[in-house]
């Protein structure tokens, strides 16, 4: 099913003009070696004295990862520091997504996830120090909300803690299994890459032209080694506050205007919007997010090598992830109402509907209007040790070993919502015409800004927290046989455990009687930073923390205690455990084929896993604790081989069966039942899953034509035998066969449509694609020109997925979730040593987050966008340098839709540019 929404913008023409000129400076080379014996002689001379002139700051760090790049027998790429705790990006999922085929999401205006070649963030899987990771935390509800799956959160970490990424996009018999995208292994310092005594000193200040403040950020760093450089030792700090503001309009989907119970007062005298083809928001509304956010992350490392043979390294990593956030908005909460007092009391006065069937204007009369504050105190805390023992027994025979544990742990303490209701009000209307994105709202006869006449609604109370932990252990052999081949082994174990849990008060809908006066002294002030204009942007919003000074809501007494509340939050209170050992063994060759040499290996891994998960079923509509073991087993070969045509040519052929195993949240043992502010969803797990599992096959040509030039494509197919979907179906809960008790406490009857969301396995698909990268430092040119440079790639990527109904029925074949069939990243650089700029722009396509779609779309997707940051260094000293940075310099926006064909808008939202200017000093 193609998903076409919005004109693609490619690369073609600038990445023609970059790849023509690397072909005239190949064919200048040729024409260099038809020169003169006496010239051909002086030619070499500087062409020698070129070789060894040394590169600083970014074109280093380029230089650093081709070596990188060109060393690895499968398909590799990498991005490592520019200096000393100095990383290239502030962010790292955004450092991520210069690579080719990488591209990120983002929440709060900054990198979250990663999705690598069309595979979305639960398909990668993520190592520091060799060590696997998951780090988790919360977001908004249009970006996901918790992070309970395997997706990795790049924002918990600060950049500058990091000296190297590695993607790893074939697989090895000797790198553990578990990704059908990539492997990437982050990297901290340690002592022995620094010679001797060195200390770095950074600060920057941070402004964002939204919400118009200044905020600190700061990296620190100290190593020295010992004992004639056989003892090392090592600590790094970075510490950020950010305070973003993100605004923008939001739709919570679109229902049809007349369905069952789902309709309009048959009185209204604009009859057309009483159609069941037409179309309109559920709960229309601005939101306005304040990010509030202190990053600080520790490192350190000590090192031990005593002799030539052994090295000892230990490592510690702690990150603190503190994102406290504010929501406001208010919103037409009667168009999400199926009821008598909802939508079948609203009068349709006039309206407008476009070619699509949707009703992008509306005049109302009895129409009930919601004002909710909310606030989030969020932590993610990351803990990780690690030790490594490196020792040569011999000149053919090494060991590796690898022992380390990691702990992430995600707190929510504080979810609140706040909520006060005016019923019936008169005249209120939306207008999507000027703007199909962000509409025009005004409120008729209600004064938005009136403190009398609300009426206390609700009260939500929703802690929760997850925690992932891993430990470690594996050991590796190596054996040197001859010069052309080696022989590897070894045995890895993990333990795994992922924990959720979630607390609700036992009705959200008590709340202590109250005077419109005293309401009125628990309000604040809300509006937006530059949208709404020609409507009301101005509103009265609860005020959390004066809730809580006045009725201490987050005592935890009283009305106010919270609970487990098994019956409608099974799904968040579980626990799942991974217990997986995995040994290999593979060949490493490297020998000739006539003049051609050749290197690569060969190898097989199997798996064994054990999954057991804990959760809760339901039984006569009480809940039971439910258990649920699963057992299965890999066996994955693989291949990877690099020829080097000559001596600048490079084709590499991979090939390996691939596994991932089950998203955490499809791993339910039980059925959930949530039914609260108009979503009203049933969640039923699947703990017998099977993992995604694939056949992949990689073709690559490399071509390093001069010094730090690169110019690839790369094709590659994955043949995908088994996928998970995530089914979702809109249908009346009385028809589940699920207990009527259930929705005690809520506001939902048996009659009300729930969306009903189950995991299956299912037949899979193919997915195939191609990357072009580029990249050369202007070198040739005369003069100032030389010191430019630029980096290009270019990836496309396709796929085709047979989908199923919930009742495990083939229906559409369709792009996979998270896919973009066209992304780009482009950079120019300026670096000649004493000052460095450099520009960069990222594209991803349109994607999709859902398919089928709810409400009978056939997909709920996020619009292309293009983002563009720039830098700018100068180094006053040897030890000092001042830089400026602008991050989103386009202030792009985010663009959630659902349905091809009716472009209905779901969330569009924007968190505005941001500057920093800084300082580093080396000691």
């Amino acid at each position: 099913m193609p998903v076409s929404h919005q004109n693609r913008k490619t690369p073609v023409t600038l990445l023609a003009v970059s790849i023509g000129l690397a072909l005239q400076m190949g064919a200048a080379a040729h024409a260099q070696e038809a020169t003169p014996a006496g010239e051909g002689a002086a030619q070499e001379a500087v062409d020698t004295t070129l070789d060894t002139i040394s590169v600083t700051g970014y074109r280093a760090s380029l230089e650093k990862a081709l070596d990188i790049k060109r060393g690895e027998a499968g398909v590799v790429d990498a991005i490592v520091a520019e200096d000393i705790a100095d990383f290239p990006d502030m962010n790292l999922a955004e450092s991520l997504q210069r690579i080719p085929g990488v591209s990120i999401t983002r929440d709060g205006g900054e990198g979250r996830n990663i999705s690598v070649r069309g595979l979305g963030p639960q398909f990668t899987r993520v190592r520091i120090n060799g060590i696997e990771a998951l780090a988790t935390g919360g977001g908004t509800d249009t970006a996901g909300g918790v992070n309970r799956g395997r997706g990795f959160d790049f924002n918990t970490f600060a950049s500058e803690l990091f000296s190297q990424l590695v993607v790893r996009k074939t697989s090895s018999a000797d790198v553990e299994e578990g990704s059908l995208g990539a492997t990437v292994d982050l990297r901290t310092a340690r002592p022995f890459d620094y010679d001797g005594f060195t200390m770095v000193v950074g600060g920057q200040a941070s402004y964002n032209d939204l919400l118009k403040e200044t905020d600190p950020r700061g990296t620190f760093l100290i190593s020295n080694t010992f004992a004639d450089n056989t003892i090392g030792a090592l600590l790094s700090v970075a510490y950020t506050d950010r305070k973003v503001i993100e605004e923008g309009s939001d739709s919570v989907r679109w229902w049809t205007a007349q369905s069952g119970t789902n309709f309009f007062n048959p009185s209204s005298p604009y009859t057309a919007a009483l159609s069941p083809n037409v179309f309109h928001p559920r709960i229309p509304r601005y939101n306005v997010y304040l990010h509030d956010q202190q990053r600080v992350g520790v490192t350190g490392s000590l090192q031990f090598k005593p002799n030539d043979a052994t090295e000892l390294s230990f490592d510690a990593l702690y990150a603190r992830f503190d994102a406290n956030r504010y929501q406001d908005n208010i919103n037409a909460v009667s168009f999400s109402r199926t009821n008598a007092a909802g939508k079948q009391n609203t009068i349709v006065r006039d309206g407008e509907i476009d070619a699509n069937g949707n009703l992008v204007y509306g005049l109302f009369d009895n129409v009930d209007i919601r004002s909710e504050g909310r606030y989030d105190e969020q932590t993610t805390e990351f803990k990780q040790w690690g030790a490594e023992l490196r020792h040569r027994f011999s000149d053919s025979l090494s060991m590796h070993a690898l022992l380390g544990g990691v702990k992430s742990t995600y707190e929510n303490p504080i979810q609140t919502t706040v909520i006060m209701d005016k019923f019936d009000v008169d005249g209120y209307s939306w207008d999507y015409r000027g703007n199909s994105r962000l509409p025009v709202f005004n409120y008729g006869n209600m004064d938005p800004l009136d403190p009398n006449g609300w009426t206390l609604a609700e009260i939500r109370l929703r802690p929760q927290s997850t925690t992932n932990e891993y430990d470690a252990q594996q050991i590796d052999l190596t054996w040197i046989a001859s010069s052309y081949f080696t022989l590897k082994g070894g045995v890895h174990h993990k333990d795994y455990t992922f924990e959720s849990r979630e607390w609700r008060r036992s009705s959200e809908t008590v709340v202590p009687p109250m005077t419109s006066d005293t309401l009125a002294g628990l309000l604040r002030q809300f509006g937006t930073y530059g949208i709404g204009a020609g409507g009301v942007n101005r509103w009265l919003v609860p005020d959390v923390n004066a809730f809580q000074q006045a009725l201490g809501i987050h005592d935890g007494t009283g009305i106010y205690q919270v609970y487990d509340n098994l019956s409608s939050l099974a799904a968040n209170n579980r626990t799942v455990n991974e217990k997986s050992l995995g040994y290999y063994v593979q060949g490493d060759f490297n020998f000739d084929i006539g003049a051609v040499p050749v290197r690569g290996n060969v190898g097989v891994r199997r798996v064994d896993t054990e999954l057991t998960s804990d959760g809760w079923s339901f039984v006569g509509g009480v809940p039971v604790p439910t258990r649920v073991v699963h057992e299965y087993s890999d066996t994955l070969p693989s291949f990877n081989l690099a020829a080097e045509i000559t001596p600048d040519f490079v084709v590499r052929l991979s090939g390996a069966e691939v596994m991932t195993r089950p998203n955490l949240g499809f791993l339910n043992p039980g059925a959930t039942v949530s039914a609260s502010g108009g979503a009203f969803t049933v969640t039923t797990g699947n703990p017998k899953l099977e993992p995604f599992r694939a056949k992949t096959l990689d073709l690559n040509l490399e071509w390093y034509f001069t010094n730090e030039a690169l110019l690839s494509l790369g094709v590659f197919y994955k043949d995908i035998d088994s996928y998970i979907q995530n089914s979702r179906e809109s249908r009346p809960y009385n028809t589940s066969g699920l207990p009527n008790e259930l929705l005690n406490g809520t506001i939902a009857t048996p009659e009300d449509i729930f969306t009903f969301n189950q995991p299956l396995n299912t037949p899979g698909g193919e997915l195939r694609g191609y990357e072009l990268s580029y990249q050369q430092p202007f070198t040739f040119l005369p003069g100032f020109w030389q010191d430019f440079g630029v980096q290009l790639n270019y990836t496309y990527v396709d796929s085709d997925i047979q989908y199923l109904s919930s009742a495990g029925v083939p229906t559409v074949k369709g792009p996979m979730v998270g896919l973009s069939k066209n992304a780009w990243n482009a950079t120019l650089y300026y670096d000649n040593s004493k000052f460095a700029a450099r520009v960069s722009a990222a594209y991803r396509d349109e994607f999709v987050n859902t398919i089928p779609g709810r409400e009978g779309s056939d997909v709920e997707a996020t619009s292309e966008f293009t983002t563009v940051d720039a830098s700018l260094s100068y180094n006053v000293t040897d030890k000092l340098t001042i830089s400026l940075e602008g991050l989103n310099l386009t202030d792009e926006w985010t663009d959630m839709w659902m349905d091809t064909a009716g472009d209905r808008s779901i969330a569009y939202t924007h968190t505005g540019r941001q500057y920093m200017l800084g300082f580093r000093y080396k000691f």
